[in-house]
C-alpha cells in the first residue's frame, strides 16, 4: 500500500542534473559515524558503561566501512547522473530511487528482507515503473539510507553520552566527590544552560542523586521544578528514556543485520524478479532461457535506445517484441535481440526515433562504408602524408622537378604508413563483444545433442589408460543432459597394414571405454562413452600404412558417420560398430592434452544455440 501511494505522489524530471549530492551526503555520514565510533571506543577504553546499541556499532563498524566503500565503488557520478531525479518534496533534486529506499527503511524500522523489498518494489511499479538503472541502484541507495539512519542514531547516542557526562559533573559537585567539598545547588547548577533539559541529563542526574543524603534534597527539588516546566515528571522521563534506548538498540541491530544480509543477497536474481522489462521480453521470446550476461546485454541495449529517444524502456522492450513477432518464420528475426543488437538494429532505431551520440558516428560510418570506405580512407591518408612531406620539402626551395621525383618515390612508403594509421584508427573502435547465449540450466537438451571427441593414437596401454581417465574428467566437468564423449583413434603408421601389437592396443581401448560406461552408467538415452577406431589405408605419398588424413581425416569421417555415411574407414570394435546417437547437433574437438574447464560445453553449446548465432 505504501509503495503504491508513494509512486502516485512522486514526479520526476527529465534533466540529468549536475553534481553528486548523494555522494556528499554519504561522505558526511561516514565522517560523523567515524567521530561517534571514536567516542564510543574511548568510553570503552576508560571502562565506562555504554549501551547495547553502542556495542553493536563498535563490534560491526568494519562492516559499515566496507559498505561505504562498496557504495563509492558502485555509484560513480556517470551512473548517478542517469538516475531520474525528483521534482518536488523533501528529496527534490535527489534520485527517485533514494526516496523509494527511504520509504522502505522508514516503514520497516531498517529491517531488510528480500521478499519484503521485492513486494514493495512491485507495488511501486504497479503505479509508476522504475528504470533499469534505478532497479540496479536500489541496493546502493538502500545501503546509503541505512548508513544515514545509523549515523542519526549514533549522533543521538553521542549526544546522550555527553549529556550524561555533564550530569555526572554536576552530581560530583553536589555530592563532593573526589575529595572536594559539597557545593550548594545554586553554585552547582550555575553552568547548566537555560531551557529544556536533555532527557539523558535529567535521567542520569536522578540516578546519581536519589537515595543520597538529605543535603541534596534542594537539588532534587530544582530538578523537579525544571521538569515540571517542561510538562513532564521524573518517572515519566525515566520510562521514556528507557523506552527510547530499547528502540535504539533494536534499530541499530536491524541496521547492522540488514547491511550484512544485503551483502549476501544475490542482487542479480533480486533485480530480475522485479524488472518489468524482463517480464515483457520473457513473454515474447526465449529471453528467460538465456544466460545472465545475454539478458543484461539486451537490457543495456534497451537502456541505450531509451536514453537517446522519446520512448521509455518499457516502450522499447514492447516495440522489440512486436518487431520480432512480425517475422515468426525466421529464427533470427523472431528474437527481440535481432532488433536490439544485430541486423535489425538500424531499422529499429529509425522506428523509435533514436538519436545516436556524436562519438558513435565514426564507427557507424565505417560499418556502412565497408571496404570502399576503408580504401578511400587509406587513399586520403596517403595523399595527406605525401602532401605534408612535399610542403616541408618545398619550404627548403626544392624545385618542382625534384618534388615530382620525391612524390613518386615516396608513394609506396606513404601508403604503408597510411595503412598502419587507418588500421590503428579502425581497431581502436572495436573491442571484445559478448556473444549472446542460452543458459541451459537443466543441461544440454536432446535437440542440442553434443559429442565431445578426442582424436588420438593408440601407442601404448599406459597412454590409452591415461586418455580414458582424461575422458572421464571431461565428463565430470560437463553439464548433465545429452552430452556424449568419444575417443577417435588410429594405430600408428606402419610399413604393413597390420602390426604385431594392434589387437592388444585396440582391446585395451575397448576395455577402458566399456569399464567407463559401466562405472558411470548410461545417460538419458544410451551410452555416454564411445570408441571410434579406424583401420589403416595405404598412403603412397608417405609410403606407409596409416589412418586416412590423420587428425583432419578423423574429424571429417566422424562428421560423415554422424550424418549416416557407411563408407568411412571406422572399423567394428568389440563385435560390431558402436550405436551412435542419430541426432548429434554439435561436435566439440579436444586435443589429447587439452583440459576441458568446468561447464565449458554448456557455454559453447549455449552460444551456438542462441537464435542470433544461427548460421
Amino acid at each position: 500500500m505504501h509503495g503504491r501511494s508513494l509512486a502516485a505522489a512522486q514526479t520526476v524530471t527529465g534533466s540529468k542534473g549536475r553534481g553528486d549530492p548523494l555522494g556528499r551526503r554519504l561522505a558526511d555520514n561516514a565522517a560523523q559515524l567515524l567521530e561517534c565510533y571514536g567516542a564510543m571506543v574511548e568510553a570503552v577504553d576508560q571502562a565506562q558503561p555504554i549501551t547495547p546499541a553502542a556495542e553493536w556499532l563498535i563490534d560491526n563498524f568494519h562492516l559499515v566501512e566496507r559498505q561505504i566503500r562498496a557504495v563509492h565503488l558502485h555509484l560513480p557520478r556517470s551512473f548517478y547522473r542517469q538516475l531520474p531525479k525528483l521534482v518536488s518534496g523533501p528529496f527534490a533534486g535527489y534520485p527517485r530511487i533514494f526516496s523509494v529506499a527511504w520509504g522502505y527503511v522508514a516503514h520497516t524500522d531498517s529491517s531488510f528482507g528480500p521478499a519484503m523489498l521485492t513486494g514493495y518494489l512491485r507495488a511501486y511499479q504497479s503505479v509508476q515503473p522504475l528504470t533499469i538503472g534505478e532497479l540496479w541502484a536500489s541496493s546502493i541507495t538502500l545501503r546509503i539510507v541505512l548508513i544515514e539512519n545509523l549515523r542519526r542514531l549514533a549522533q543521538r547516542m553521542l549526544a546522550n553520552r555527553m549529556a550524561e557526562q555533564e550530569a555526572d559533573r554536576v552530581a560530583d559537585r553536589l555530592l563532593g566527590s573526589h575529595g572536594k567539598p559539597d557545593e550548594l545547588p545554586s553554585v552547582a547548577f550555575a553552568d547548566v544552560r537555560a531551557g529544556p533539559l536533555a532527557d539523558a541529563f535529567a535521567v542520569q542526574l536522578l540516578h546519581r542523586l536519589r537515595d543520597q543524603a538529605p543535603s541534596v534534597t534542594p537539588a532534587l527539588a530544582w530538578l523537579d521544578e525544571r521538569l515540571e516546566k517542561q510538562g513532564v515528571n521524573a518517572d515519566t522521563m525515566v520510562q521514556d528514556m528507557h523506552r527510547a534506548e530499547g528502540a535504539t538498540n533494536v534499530t541499530v541491530r536491524n541496521i547492522i543485520t540488514s547491511l550484512r544480509l544485503i551483502a549476501d543477497v544475490n542482487w542479480n536474481d533480486m533485480f530480475e524478479s522485479v524488472s518489468l522489462v524482463d517480464v515483457i521480453l520473457a513473454e515474447g521470446s526465449a529471453f528467460a532461457a538465456m544466460d545472465f550476461a545475454t539478458r543484461n546485454l539486451y537490457r543495456s541495449a534497451i537502456e541505450e535506445l531509451s536514453a537517446r529517444s522519446a520512448a521509455s524502456e518499457i516502450d522499447v522492450a514492447r516495440s522489440a517484441v512486436a518487431a520480432a513477432r512480425r517475422s515468426p518464420c525466421d529464427p533470427r528475426k523472431s528474437d527481440p535481440g535481432y532488433h536490439l543488437l544485430a541486423g535489425g538494429r538500424r531499422d529499429f532505431e529509425i522506428g523509435i526515433g533514436f538519436r545516436p551520440p556524436f562519438h558513435a558516428w565514426p564507427a557507424r560510418l565505417n560499418r556502412v562504408s565497408g571496404i570502399g570506405g576503408y580504401a578511400t580512407a587509406v587513399a586520403f591518408t596517403t595523399l595527406v602524408v605525401l602532401a605534408l612531406t612535399l610542403v616541408a620539402m618545398g619550404a627548403t626551395g626544392l624545385g618542382w622537378g625534384w618534388m615530382m621525383v620525391l612524390a613518386a618515390l615516396g608513394a609506396i612508403p606513404a601508403q604503408d604508413l597510411a595503412v598502419s594509421l587507418v588500421n590503428r584508427a579502425v581497431t581502436t573502435g572495436f573491442g571484445a563483444r559478448l556473444l549472446p547465449g542460452l543458459e541451459l540450466l537443466a543441461g544440454v537438451p536432446p535437440k542440442l545433442r553434443t559429442m565431445v571427441v578426442v582424436p588420438t593414437l593408440l601407442t601404448s596401454t599406459s597412454a590409452i589408460a591415461e586418455q580414458v581417465e582424461r575422458l572421464e574428467v571431461h565428463y565430470l566437468a560437463s553439464p548433465a543432459g545429452c552430452v556424449h564423449f568419444a575417443l577417435l583413434t588410429d594405430w600408428t603408421d606402419a610399413p604393413d597394414e597390420h602390426a604385431a601389437d594392434d589387437d592388444t592396443l585396440l582391446a585395451a581401448a575397448v576395455a577402458g571405454i566399456a569399464e567407463l560406461n559401466r562405472r558411470v552408467g548410461a545417460g538419458p538415452d544410451g551410452e555416454r562413452f564411445f570408441l571410434l577406431h579406424r583401420h589403416r589405408v595405404w598412403n603412397s605419398g608417405e609410403s606407409c600404412w596409416m589412418g586416412w588424413e590423420r587428425k583432419r581425416g578423423k574429424l571429417h569421417e566422424l562428421n560423415r558417420l554422424l550424418r549416416g555415411a557407411l563408407d568411412t574407414t571406422f572399423m567394428p570394435t568389440d563385435g560390431g560398430m558402436p550405436r551412435l546417437p542419430v541426432d548429434v547437433r554439435y561436435v566439440i574437438t579436444l586435443d589429447a592434452d587439452t583440459r576441458l574447464p568446468r561447464d565449458t560445453v554448456a557455454r559453447l553449446v549455449g552460444k551456438m544455440a542462441h537464435p542470433l548465432n544461427t548460421p
